[in-house]
């Protein structure tokens, strides 16, 4: 047990004012100072230094029915977060301890212990909990090696591809045997770091021409496994070029979640039964028995250089809120992150 150190008496914490319709503007959010709390019995207070934003919250600014439970309006929202124990009153956690929590988008977070997972900084940057070795890491695992099951010479194609899940699952791809990997990104940069850092074989710029036109270019004979982050026309190109027993995992689909009435979908199923092929759909936090094995594997490619990532970090809580429409928008490269 520890005691709490001198702390500041308030923090402050972005609050959903009002659920967005469409494109999320800057006036349905608030950052709102509010007291500090003290540790309960098997809590800790911790000091968040690295907030995470992804494209899925989204999805919790609508009160649709889905996977996850809708932020409240009025109340602070919630995310992943990597930080520093500064108060605790629960065993096994100690002040000074880092740890990775789902209580972001605050300074101050008072987390159950059961909810905090120890990290070790000397291990990998921090920032990397949140990222390559975090749940984007991971669902890129699952979704290739589990949902996608991909095999050894199968040929992949990836959209989304220098985000911080598909920049992953290319790496992966090449890792474990694919013989080609294809990425799409939004910028001709993008582009050239899909293919002269990360090793993709083929990559194009969605923006450039139709995608099932690229995309049959960079993969004349086919594809056997395509990733999906964005659905809509990625899907549907995707479907088109799918080889027989082809296999497509949805992880996302970025390209609808503003959208105000349903996107068409794709027109081209019936492929799917000249093919013999398979989509599914996948919640990451649905196989975490595969998660020692990914932290073992994925940590043994960090440490020797074989797997490569790269992050966005945009400084101050009062800029969380710019980081997370820049998610939507595609400024990123690799993990968007947060630094407090």
């Amino acid at each position: 047990m520890s005691d709490t150190p001198t702390l500041p008496t308030t923090g402050r914490a972005w609050h959903l004012a009002s659920r967005p319709v469409g494109w999320p503007k800057p006036e349905d959010f608030a950052l709102v100072e509010a007291e500090i709390p003290t540790p309960g019995e098997g809590q800790v207070l911790v000091r968040n230094m690295y907030l995470s934003v992804d494209p899925y919250m989204r999805g919790r600014m609508s009160d649709a029915k889905s996977y996850v439970a809708p932020y409240a309006v009025g109340e602070a929202m919630q995310g992943g977060a990597v930080g520093e124990v500064v108060a605790s009153r629960a065993e096994g956690l100690a002040v000074g301890d880092h740890v990775l929590h789902g209580l972001g988008w605050r300074e101050y977070a008072l987390v159950d212990a059961k909810g905090a997972v120890k990290v070790d900084a000397g291990a990998a940057p921090l920032s990397a909990y949140l990222g390559v070795l975090g749940m984007p890491g991971f669902t890129a695992y699952v979704g290739l090696l589990r949902v996608a099951a991909l095999k050894e010479g199968d040929t992949v194609f990836v959209s989304g591809a220098a985000g911080a899940v598909g920049s992953q699952v290319g790496q992966l791809a090449k890792l474990k045997g694919a013989s080609r990997v294809i990425g799409s990104a939004g910028s001709d940069e993008k582009v050239a770091l899909l293919v002269e850092e990360y090793g993709f074989d083929a990559a194009f710029n969605y923006k450039n021409g139709p995608v099932s036109r690229q995309l049959r270019e960079a993969a004349p004979d086919g594809i056997d496994v395509y990733f999906d982050n964005v659905g809509g026309d990625h899907l549907e190109a995707a479907i088109g070029s799918l080889n027989r027993g082809g296999r497509i995992a949805v992880c996302g689909m970025i390209s609808v979640y503003n959208d105000t009435e349903p996107a068409p979908g794709p027109r081209n199923l019936a492929r799917l039964i000249q093919t013999r092929g398979r989509i599914e759909g996948f919640l990451v936090s649905d196989h975490n028995d595969l998660r020692p094995e990914f932290v073992r594997e994925a940590g043994a490619w960090i440490a020797s250089g074989e797997l490569k990532y790269r992050e966005t970090v945009v400084e101050g809580i009062e800029n969380n809120l710019e980081a997370f429409l820049g998610v939507l928008r595609g400024d990123n490269i690799g993990k968007m992150i947060v630094k407090l």
